[in-house]
């Protein structure tokens, strides 16, 4: 099969790109799972934007959403991305409407709200669900759109490039070998124009906020290709999460209470009912994630608690239930009243930072490959994301990109094709033992948390590098040893991003932003962009 666009992924970023990229050739968008299982359905907050003016919070500006972005990113942000990005904001915004997202609004104007390390009120949002509101309507455009094929159950298993079929010419992208879930079959996609827009590595860690399908591929595969990565030390962590102690296992953590409740007034409280916040940093509760999540992993500790609280008892009786009615009606679930006591809550991983390095117009260091959205590093987040800047990041990146393929790689101007091998499987059979698979997930995601977390040291990074590498052998033996599924294919992605992820830490020698280390606390206020290049 072969289209002019190509696109892996199927949150903002991938959609927002393949909806106006049909206007110009065929595309193919491929997603391991269902559309509605991005990690752009999950995102609850917002998306955030300075509008026009008489529009947004009295006195914003876009220097000052520059200003907070680049606070947030602890000094390691490119502000000339930063400024690229912000800036078509209001475009973002129209253009999502007009597909068809409802924003929530108040008489003529958007309603807005206000996330920690944000100066002004600029959040626009549906809800508790914003997500899903952009993504239900980006894929009702998108199955309206001509030339657009959307193929849910395709998992994206290895770029094929020149450089791995042997040519010593300039490496570009040529397609993909992509397993169909359903009948087990492996298939070539070919492609001159190549997007990743995969998401995130949330599920390297044992409690995380994303979906079960935030796995790393994108990363993985672009590694594998010879793509350059960068920062990926730098792995958010949410500090909000819900914590239920009558449930066992992860998924007492992975529910989680959007970062807008304390926007709006929540605030933290320890297990004695004080708000710890202010000691850690002036701005208490609405200090930037970093930082709170910080915090609370602090607090936590020093207690010996098994959580800390967020606290909206204070609203009127009715206010949790008009603004977030997600988010209460699914604590009310889970047994708890959040009008009627303070909700417990613990960090859990949340957002990749570093990835694909990438241009603002998702240009990759692979001819014809792009990267947008959280696959990609392109210097807008540095050392810590500002809430709500991903959604934007995503649909911006995706004008850009397609601006910059229809200048350099136009439909109808490919490359001569080159013969691609078919997939083989060989002798290969079925995985017979899929415990061993979970099992090795589990010691995988289980390892990260202990050992590469909120706080790190070197003898945990070691630690954690020993069992990677055995866990490493493993899979191996798996990949080749087994006919492939998704089962074999997530594990072998999620041990090459946690591989990259204990790498960069390693060679990061300071605390910064979300990195932070008991053996190097100082921080260096300059740019570093960090990237390495060994392959495994």
């Amino acid at each position: 099969m072969t289209s002019d666009f190509l696109v892996i992924g199927c949150g903002v970023a991938g959609l927002s790109f393949a909806i106006k990229a049909a206007a110009h050739g065929s595309v193919t968008v491929l997603t391991k799972n269902k559309v509605l299982n991005s990690n752009t359905a999950w995102a609850q907050g917002g998306i955030s934007a300075v509008l026009p003016e008489g529009l947004c919070d009295e006195g914003d500006t876009i220097e000052k959403h520059i200003a907070d972005t680049l606070d947030a990113g602890s000094g390691l942000c490119d502000e000339e991305v930063v400024r690229t990005i912000i800036e078509e904001a209001s475009d973002t915004i129209d253009e999502l409407v007009g597909w068809g997202t409802k924003f929530d609004r108040s008489d003529d104007r958007f309603s807005l709200g206000k996330e920690g390390g944000h100066s002004a009120r600029r959040i626009l949002h549906a809800k508790d669900t914003t997500g899903h509101e952009i993504a239900s309507a980006l894929l009702e455009t998108a199955r309206n759109t001509p030339r657009l094929t959307i193929l849910e159950d395709h998992f994206a298993i290895d770029l094929i490039t020149t450089g791995k079929l042997g040519s010593v010419t300039e490496d570009r992208v040529l397609g993909a070998y992509v397993l169909q879930q359903l009948t087990g079959e492996v298939r070539v996609m070919r492609s001159d124009r190549i997007l990743l827009a995969t998401g995130g590595c949330g599920k390297a860690y044992l409690y995380t906020t994303n979906p079960d399908s935030a796995t790393g591929d994108g990363v993985a595969m672009a590694w594998r290709a010879g793509a350059s990565i960068a920062n990926m030390e730098f792995v958010q962590f949410h500090p909000t999460c819900f914590y239920n102690p009558a449930a066992n296992g992860p998924e007492a953590r992975s529910f989680l209470v959007s970062e807008a409740v304390r926007g709006e007034g929540a605030t933290l409280l320890n297990e004695k009912g004080e708000d710890f916040t202010p000691s850690y940093d002036k701005r208490g509760s609405l200090a930037p994630r970093d930082i709170v999540a910080r915090a609370i992993d602090t607090e936590i500790k020093k207690t010996g608690a098994n959580c800390v609280y967020l606290d909206v008892t204070h609203k009127p009786k009715g206010y949790m239930a008009e603004r977030f009615p997600f988010i209460y009606k699914t604590l009310l679930e889970f047994g708890h009243d959040a009008e009627q006591s303070p909700i417990p809550i613990v960090p859990a991983a949340h957002y990749q930072c570093g990835g694909v390095v990438a241009s603002p117009e998702g240009t990759t260091s692979i001819r014809g490959l792009y990267a947008i959205g959280e696959v990609a590093c392109t210097g807008l987040h540095g050392a810590n994301r500002l809430a709500s800047n991903s959604l934007l990041e995503g649909n911006v990146m995706a004008r850009r990109a397609l601006s910059d393929i229809l200048r350099r790689f136009p439909p109808g101007k490919n490359s001569p094709p080159l013969p691609i091998p078919d997939w083989e499987h060989g002798d290969t059979a079925p995985p017979d033992e899929l415990v061993n698979i979970y099992h090795n997930w589990d010691e995988l995601r289980r390892t990260m948390w202990d050992y590469v977390s909120i706080v790190r040291t070197n003898k945990r990074l070691r630690r954690a590098g020993f069992r990677l590498r055995n866990l490493h052998r493993e899979v191996r033996e798996f990949y080749w040893g087994y006919r492939v599924n998704a089962d074999i294919l997530e594990l072998r992605n999620l041990v090459a991003v946690a591989s990259l992820i204990i790498d960069c830490a390693i060679r990061r020698k300071e605390s910064r932003g979300i990195h932070y280390t008991l053996d190097f606390p100082e921080r260096h206020q300059h740019y570093q962009h960090d990237t390495i290049m060994r392959r495994f």
